[in-house]
């Protein structure tokens, strides 16, 4: 089976892999073409990379191979309050030298791949020919991002039925990829999270996500020690990793070797490896890049010092860019050791991954008794209800009272004033958009998440028709208000 597994004694990680070759392991690679490590997006695994591996400008001429990270698809740990990108980065390179793998081109996809394969590139060069990023996140998560996970982990780790979890999908669909009727998207994304990420496996979802809101920007230093070629792929209309990040972060690449690219791609919103168009034009670009890099072959040659020694010298890296000595002595077996978690940050990790364990076994499962989802999101089943939404989440009854609305305030913006100040909207968490979060607000989204309870929403909730809510509702003792008697 293609599982690497990194023993040490105070973690536990298998990491599953797939290539491109005739026997699906890394032992039957073509020594004459070079080597591609592919890391996939997130929320994802290594199966999403398949509009890559099947593209022939990289699969005749490449070896390809991709890892999930441990937290996504099969791979397997132990949770961890100490995972951060170092960690991801200390599995990549001890998985590589496990496997003998030569010096390979990266082609990292988004948030948690981008900051893993900046730091592999950093602490271990020698495994890094080039480096191409897509879709470059900001250096620390944007205020509204992190307040739109925050909301998207509560539905999704608490759904308690498939309606509920369904309609959680759809918005993180919404939110990773801009695409809101995409039907064909959404009925994939969807059944494979209710695989893969249901709410019995929320403490892979919940370490996922402290990854990406509990993240620190990288220093100058660490990015001034990147001397191999860079190629940085950023969508245009990217909502969650705006294109100013990219031209920010190919300023600081200041040694990459013939200075950092990057290539816009028109119109992209975000996503690039799944949509057919945005990857093809990905495969294009990253083509012509490594045709203009050296030649290189991939034999699997034993290295020159072993795992524990290699680890020793990236530890004590380490400790020099980051500024604390302590790191140097940790045990170089371990990929946690490489965790830049501070202490305070990882206790209240702790306590969230505690506080999502309980009643795990309670959780509710979307899977049918054949371990295959039940339904297609677009078969659910569609009938005239009284709190139907449509597509952009807006629940109505007629959707002339909505038109007549829009109208009335566009009137009423055009008759003011094109002079008037603007003013913020009354509740809105911030007035700029492109905020970035604060060790301040990181700290507070923490302690609120301890804090939810699933058993404090209201039980009185009367699912159906709204003759049934009539019905029951007359049943109920005097002075209960449900929230199906609530005004919409």
């Amino acid at each position: 089976m293609p599982y690497i597994d990194i023993p040490s004694r105070d973690d536990y990680v298998s990491i599953w892999y797939i290539t491109n070759s005739e026997y699906g392991n890394v032992g039957s690679f073509d020594p004459e073409r070079p080597t591609c490590i592919l890391l996939h997006p997130l929320f994802l695994d290594s199966s999403w990379l398949i509009r890559h591996f099947d593209d022939p400008r990289l699969s005749q001429d490449y070896n390809l191979i991709a890892f999930d990270q441990r937290t996504c698809g099969r791979s397997r740990c132990r949770p961890s309050q100490w995972h951060d990108s170092y960690v991801d980065a200390a599995d990549l390179a001890m998985v590589c030298q496990a496997l003998l793998l030569p010096p390979a081109h990266i082609l990292a996809f988004e948030g948690i791949s981008v900051n893993a394969a900046l730091r592999l590139t950093a602490l271990w060069p020698e495994q890094v020919l080039s480096l191409t990023l897509c879709d470059v996140p900001p250096p620390t998560e944007l205020q509204w991002v992190f307040h739109a996970y925050d909301e998207l982990l509560q539905l999704w780790c608490y759904a308690p039925d498939l309606d509920s979890f369904e309609h959680a999908g759809n918005e993180v669909v919404t939110f990773m990829t801009g695409e809101s009727d995409n039907l064909d998207l959404q009925d994939d994304l969807i059944a494979y999270w209710e695989k893969y990420t249901p709410p019995t496996k929320r403490l892979q979802i919940v370490e996922l996500v402290n990854i990406m809101m509990n993240r620190t920007l990288l220093k100058p230093e660490e990015l001034a020690s990147i001397t191999c070629p860079v190629l940085i792929i950023q969508g245009e209309s990217s909502t969650t990793a705006p294109l100013k990040y990219a031209e920010k972060l190919k300023q600081h690449l200041i040694n990459a070797k013939d200075g950092p690219r990057l290539y816009v791609v028109k119109g992209a919103k975000a996503c690039l490896n799944i949509h057919p168009g945005s990857a093809s034009i990905v495969n294009r670009v990253f083509s012509g890049f490594l045709a203009q890099q050296p030649h290189s072959r991939s034999d699997l040659l034993p290295a020159r010092m072993s795992i524990r020694e290699r680890s020793e010298i990236a530890l004590s890296k380490l400790a020099d860019l980051v500024g604390d000595p302590s790191i140097a002595h940790r045990d170089p077996r371990s990929s946690l050791s490489f965790s830049c978690v501070k202490p305070d940050v990882a206790k209240s990790q702790m306590e969230n991954l505690l506080f999502y364990a309980k009643d795990l076994d309670q959780a509710y499962c979307p899977l049918g008794r054949d371990g295959r989802p039940m339904r297609k999101y677009s078969e659910r089943k569609k009938e005239a209800h009284w709190f139907q939404g449509d597509k952009h989440g807006n629940s109505y009854i007629d959707t002339s009272e909505l038109k007549a609305a829009r109208n009335f305030k566009y009137k009423i913006s055009n008759s003011k004033s094109s002079n008037s100040p603007e003013r913020p909207v009354a509740g809105s968490l911030t007035t700029n958009k492109d905020s970035l979060v604060t060790d301040e607000v990181a700290q507070d989204g923490r302690m609120r998440r301890t804090t939810y309870s699933a058993s404090s929403v209201d039980k009185h909730v009367i699912k159906g028709t709204m003759q049934k809510v009539v019905t029951q509702s007359a049943h109920l003792p005097k002075g209960i208000i449900t929230k199906a008697m609530l005004p919409s």
